[in-house]
């Protein structure tokens, strides 16, 4: 008898697939806001905006250096001052092991709300930036 095995989504796609469709719909209307607001703009302004872009850090890369930084923080102060504090870096492990199996923690919602955007987003972006950069040759 054969054991099935159910496949996780991907690191790609489980955020989005985590987030509410709202929350979705305002991120794909901000990329074409942005992206509607560069086909007016010189090559330089568009260039610009694709170097901000490789620079922008995705929802995931956000939500691990801030899981692990609380995750140290409470360490740190539980060594040094309250035990209690190790209570604070135990949960940010969890969030952490369920962000990495699932593709969702409590904190995830919150960042997606502040404007977070997964690799996919940005890369949606930057691609049809890229591409009005090769329309105006």
């Amino acid at each position: 008898m054969a054991m099935e095995i159910e496949t996780l989504p991907s690191t790609q796609s489980r955020i989005a697939q985590h987030t509410p469709d709202l929350i979705n719909g305002e991120i794909e209307r901000q990329i074409e806001a942005n992206v509607n607001y560069f086909k007016g703009q010189d090559r330089e302004t568009i260039q610009q905006r694709v170097i901000e872009l490789e620079k922008e850090w995705d929802a995931q890369r956000i939500l691990e250096v801030n899981l692990a930084s609380i995750a140290l923080t409470s360490s740190i102060l539980g060594i040094i001052s309250n035990k209690k504090w190790m209570y604070l870096s135990g949960a940010a492990s969890l969030f952490m092991i369920q962000q990495a199996v699932q593709g969702w923690c409590p904190p995830l919602p919150l960042l997606r709300k502040m404007g977070a955007r997964t690799g996919n987003e940005i890369s949606l972006e930057k691609q049809a930036l890229k591409n009005l950069l090769d329309e105006t040759k």
